[in-house]
């Protein structure tokens, strides 16, 4: 564990794919910068796998997009299925944008881009400090970590999540609920007879299921489930798609990757900004792995 600055112009909480954006963009002009996160080490799982082209055009930005686009998988169509039957066909290639698609990269590869520019450009991610407390006055705030160290900042940014330590210190409210339905998230290996540069949306009597191409010829599943297992293996999957996905080629589950169960909320913070406390990422807005 790094000890810490006494100061800095700004202290950012959570280092994922938000904070090491914000962090790149401030040290990049030469902002006095402290990212702060509880975990010991960045994500190791593709967890959020979509990138859209707004944020990639934000990113051209920090010179990472290049990097992000090469490493994942390009999809310029979206389609929607009844089974076998198409209901929808929706083209990205006529957006007014250098990136007429949807990018499917794993979170963690974009973090590893992420954290590298900001490297390159000077800055860090202080690692494992957990944020307890936060306060604020007229001539800025003063973050607390769980061993006792402070750091007075002109600013405090919360993106560490939807559990922001931020966003409860400062007393904003996180409006909204929980869906009833639990959702399955997996990565696997397929075989699959549809496009492999389209994200594939069925819809079904007992609910939805996503199919999207990842790099590295996987594919991620996101399913609604009334009460998913906690950990979703092959043959989870596989029940899911017989009953949602395509009749006359189905898909057949070859390995399960990578799964977790996820009980989402949908949530807005009441609002971003408190005086010197601004928050960003899933800290102000929260909402189905299935867009937003």
């Amino acid at each position: 564990m790094s000890k810490l600055p006494a100061t800095a112009d700004v202290v950012i909480v959570g280092a994922g794919p938000t904070g090491l954006t914000l962090a790149a963009f401030l040290a990049k002009e030469g902002g006095d910068v402290v990212l702060l996160d509880r975990a010991a080490e960045g994500a190791n799982t593709s967890r959020a796998a979509v990138v859209h082209a707004r944020t990639l055009e934000v990113l051209e930005g920090l010179g990472v997009t290049g990097e992000l686009v090469d490493r994942g998988v390009i999809t310029p169509v979206f389609t929607v299925r009844d089974r076998d039957r198409v209901l929808l066909t929706v083209p990205f290639d006529g957006l007014p944008t250098a990136h007429p698609y949807t990018l499917m990269i794993p979170q963690n590869v974009t973090e590893q881009a992420l954290l590298a520019r900001l490297r390159a450009l000077g800055g860090q991610v202080h690692r494992p400090h957990e944020v307890v407390a936060v306060t604020q006055d007229d001539a800025g705030a003063t973050v607390t970590t769980a061993a006792g160290e402070r750091i007075r900042a002109g600013l405090v940014v919360g993106a560490d999540g939807m559990h922001c330590v931020v966003r409860e210190q400062a007393g904003i409210g996180f409006t909204g609920d929980s869906y009833e339905q639990t959702f399955v998230l997996a990565d696997t290996r397929l075989e699959w007879a549809l496009p492999g540069d389209e994200v594939q949306l069925f819809f079904g009597t007992e609910g939805l299921v996503v199919v999207a191409p990842l790099p590295g010829g996987r594919h991620r599943i996101v399913a609604t489930v009334d009460e998913a297992p906690e950990r979703p293996g092959p043959a989870d999957v596989q029940a899911l798609l017989d009953a949602r996905g395509p009749r006359t080629d189905p898909a057949r589950v070859r390995e399960v990757v990578w799964s977790s169960r996820f009980h989402i909320h949908h949530r807005v913070a009441d609002h971003y900004r408190d005086g010197r406390i601004l928050l960003a990422g899933d800290a102000a807005h929260v909402h189905s792995p299935a867009g937003g």
